[in-house]
């Protein structure tokens, strides 16, 4: 039928005038030769060809997708949003990329360019031939290769461009293959990944993300159509060296689309006057240090799924950079984002700068262990509630004191005289910290950090001691994010996880209600004592405040500036200060650490959640109207009645009153019951009856005879006594 058109296109234009009716008649007689010499070409080609083709088939062995299998590596975020891409082993970027990925305006516009009858033909498109062959006699030149999409994947799978014939049947024999092997989703899917774009660019997405800085779910025309022209010739149309060689290609793939019915005249011309980039853009490096120990942790894997939020990450980076190169040199910060209620973390900032070597930018400082200042004096005075031995509004002495050879001072050096414990924490008063540690035990603190799942550091072989009301014991960010968590949860610890993969066995988890309780950091009446304090923390300078509980630490030196966060929600920690450990003079929590919280805080606008209502049981009354024991600070000799050693009341802290126990998660080993406080020695019984226990110890091991319910009894050396009823299923 073409062959035809052609000849009577020939005829018509004809002039049938008598002086040049024979040179007329001859050019006709010619261009019927002509025609009739390439279709018989066409012709034996193809029966030659075939026999050919059983010899190539042979020659080029079996089909190999090895090759096209070696993915970059990709991180993404809760939403599958890219955070980081890695480079293949031979340094190229091949992203992972499926058709369905990719703006329709592109498939239709490559079809449309490259390959019209892809869905129709198996690999060879004989249609597409005799059109090359037909053009190539119209013009006296090769006008179109008659390459189908699939015979380019085919060059592409065998790395070798050639030209010859030989090297087109090779591409025709593998094609076959191919199409034989996979389906037409599966080999576009190759080319969308394999295609070269100059450098060391292959894909539609790297391309997409190098050039427009976007994926390539959404394109223009013009974008699209820059994407089909780069392949045809990807090292001379690079966008970085020759853009104007790209601009004219983009403008013929249009002209082509135009004709091919895929877009409109008007949108060809409107993506033309669309500019076309001239340098590539970075790939995206969100959460380097993160992505980096994901890659450590799984290398064999293609796709790494955390928890975090892309956008919020993004905001924080550049937050924390910002607020650094203001604050001076040498200066990191650390942020560190996460949903309490679920565990996920949103974001998580490892330094101010991952490339900036003279802020040592390459340290994760979510991870590294450092002082964590006056940051822990909440969760001294939260036991202190828990265990009846203060109120919020109980009045307690910043006066010197001496416990052995230490003696704590404030941190302005001075003494405020009696003051509230409400008043004590939000100016973050040392002394009085130092008083209730001193009564709650340094040993009790670190014990119920161990218990909401963190290990404080403390130098080889040596105790917890009193120090630690002023940051003297080891934690990371991430550590202190934990225990903030938990006192947001009203005491309940919950874990802290940034990969996806983990969101099922932390929801299982957090089913075990013994679970839970056994990993209670205090009491929901003591959290939420301490909640009520912090919330009406004094802001810092142009920030509005009682929108969230805060607190900040500044460790000793000025080597560490903290501040951590809460709502109903989230948990935000900061830290600030040099990864070194070197000294910033003046550098304190709330003039350096506490900006960025209220600033990231800013950022969750949006999903702000309010704090916790009030559980059943919590006191709020004026100092005047507490109870006698509760109006004033009681140190241990304070109380007549019982002598100069009081210690504090003996608690069961495992398991927990009215728990649930499952006897199979013990796999007939013993069952530790344990207590904290208390004079030793201690007596166990279990439903009344003695149990053999150690006089030294304040644990003891229980063998449950079988399932139901039971009582728990300790008693200690002064007769006093606590309960705890437990089910055994």
């Amino acid at each position: 039928m073409r062959a035809r058109n052609f000849v009577d296109n020939m005829r018509s234009n004809l002039s049938l005038s008598p002086g040049r009716e024979v040179r007329q008649r001859s050019a006709l007689r010619s261009a019927r030769r002509a025609v009739v010499a390439a279709l018989s070409v066409c012709v034996v080609a193809s029966a030659i060809g075939y026999g050919i083709a059983r010899q190539t088939f042979a020659e080029i062995g079996p089909l190999s997708l090895t090759d096209a299998q070696a993915l970059s590596v990709t991180v993404v975020d809760r939403e599958d949003r890219l955070l980081r891409p890695f480079t293949t082993a031979d340094g190229r970027w091949r992203l992972p990329i499926e058709p369905k990925d990719v703006d329709p305006h592109y498939l239709a516009i490559l079809m449309a360019f490259e390959d019209r009858r892809f869905y129709a033909h198996h690999g060879v498109d004989g249609h597409a031939i005799v059109r090359a062959a037909l053009q190539a006699v119209r013009h006296g030149r090769l006008v179109s290769g008659g390459s189908t999409l699939t015979m380019q994947v085919a060059r592409l799978l065998d790395g070798k461009h050639e030209r010859t014939a030989g090297g087109k049947l090779r591409q025709m024999a593998r094609a076959v293959q191919l199409e034989r092997a996979l389906t037409k989703t599966e080999i576009l899917r190759l080319y969308l990944r394999l295609a070269p774009f100059g450098g060391n660019l292959e894909g539609v997405r790297a391309a997409a993300l190098a050039y427009f800085g976007k994926e390539p779910r959404r394109l223009s025309i013009a974008e699209a159509a820059l994407l089909v022209a780069l392949p045809q010739a990807p090292e001379t149309r690079r966008l970085d060296r020759n853009p104007k060689a790209a601009e004219r290609a983009r403008n013929r793939v249009l002209d082509t689309a135009v004709a091919a019915g895929a877009i409109t005249q008007a949108e060809a011309e409107r993506a033309k006057t669309e500019r076309v980039p001239m340098a590539r853009i970075a790939f995206p490096m969100l959460a380097p240090h993160l992505t980096e120990s994901e890659l450590a942790r799984d290398p064999k894997a293609l796709v790494h799924r955390l928890t975090l939020d892309r956008n919020l990450q993004a905001s924080l980076e550049d937050l924390a950079a910002r607020q650094t190169q203001i604050q001076g040199e040498k200066l990191s910060a650390a942020i560190v984002v996460a949903d309490h209620q679920t565990g996920e973390i949103l974001a998580q900032v490892g330094s101010s700068d991952y490339l900036d070597a003279s802020r040592q930018g390459a340290v994760d400082m979510t991870t590294a262990v450092r002082s964590p200042g006056s940051t822990l004096k909440p969760f001294i005075y939260g036991l202190s509630f828990e265990a009846g031995l203060a109120h919020p509004e109980t009045l307690i002495d910043d006066r010197p004191v001496r416990f052995g050879d230490y003696a704590p001072k404030n941190f302005d050096e001075g003494y405020h005289g009696q003051v509230s414990i409400r008043e004590a924490l939000s100016q973050s008063l040392n002394i009085p910290a130092v008083r209730a540690l001193a009564r709650v035990g340094p040993g009790k603190l670190a014990g119920r950090f161990r218990r909401a799942g963190v290990i404080a550091r403390f130098p080889d072989k040596s105790e917890p001691t009193l120090a630690m009301a002023l940051g003297g014991t080891g934690l990371t960010l991430l550590d202190v994010t934990q225990l903030y968590a938990a006192l947001a949860r009203g005491g309940d610890s919950v874990t802290l996880f940034s990969r996806a993969s983990a969101r099922g066995q932390i929801t299982a988890q957090t089913r075990v209600k013994s679970y839970v309780n056994a990993r209670r950091l205090m009491s929901p009446v003591a959290a939420w004592y301490v909640s009520d304090i912090l919330k009406d923390a004094p802001p810092p300078l142009n920030a509005k405040g009682g929108r969230f509980a805060y607190k900040t630490g500044t460790s000793y030196g000025y080597r560490d500036a903290w501040a951590i966060g809460y709502d109903g929600r989230h948990v935000i920690a900061v830290w600030v200060g040099r990864p070194d450990g070197t000294s910033v003079p003046g550098m304190m929590g709330r003039t350096a650490a506490a900006p960025i919280l209220f600033d990231a805080f800013a950022r969750l606008s949006e999903r702000r959640v309010p704090l916790a209502a009030a559980p059943p049981g919590v006191l709020v009354v004026a100092a005047a109207d507490l109870p006698p024991p509760l109006k004033r600070w009681r140190e241990p000799g304070d109380d007549a009645a019982a002598g100069p050693f009081l210690v504090t009341p003996v608690l069961i802290s495992f398991p927990p009153d009215r728990s649930e126990l499952d006897t199979g998660d013990f796999a007939g080993d013993a069952m530790m019951l344990k207590a904290d406080g208390g004079a030793l020695p201690l007596t166990w019984l279990v439903n009344g009856t003695p149990l053999a226990s150690d006089p030294h110890a304040r644990d003891v091991a229980w063998q449950p005879s079988g399932t139901g319910f039971a009582k728990l009894t300790v008693i200690d050396a002064n007769g006093h006594v606590d309960r705890a009823s437990v089910r055994l299923k």
